[in-house]
């Protein structure tokens, strides 16, 4: 496998398995009635759901630096989001302060998996930039 090969499948296995956590994260907030705001479902969207696959996309094209770039910047966005609404804030998002119900163990066990993948897409990203900037 070349450089970039290997670097498209990293950049792949990051955005999917950030997406399947993403989605199962989703349905412990639903299970457990967690709503969030009218901006904050618009930021989910935008920068957890729709960024990465945005960046997926562009790292099979001629555009893989914006790519990386895009990458680089929805992951560190999703995981400064996520760090502080599950770990900081004082909320119905906080792990600590879930509303009763069976969903409970899905939303700690995937609001941690969600910022350890988020690290990893960053790091893939960080990685991947820096190297091709030495190629440069």
């Amino acid at each position: 496998m070349t450089g970039k090969s290997t670097q498209t499948v990293w950049v792949t296995m990051a955005v999917l398995g950030h997406q399947v956590i993403t989605l199962l994260h989703g349905q412990a907030h639903t299970r457990l009635d967690v709503g969030l705001s009218s901006w904050q479902n618009a930021y989910v969207l935008a920068v957890i759901v729709i960024a990465p696959l945005i960046a997926l996309v562009l790292s099979f094209t001629r555009f893989v630096s914006a790519g990386l770039w895009l990458l680089l910047a929805s992951m560190l966005g999703s995981l400064i989001f996520g760090f502080c609404y599950h770990y900081v804030i004082n909320s119905l998002d906080h792990v600590a302060h879930l509303p009763a119900g069976g969903a409970q163990g899905l939303f700690r066990t995937t609001a941690l998996l969600l910022l350890l993948s988020e690290t990893f897409g960053v790091a893939v990203a960080a990685i991947a930039l820096r190297t091709s900037l030495k190629r440069s």
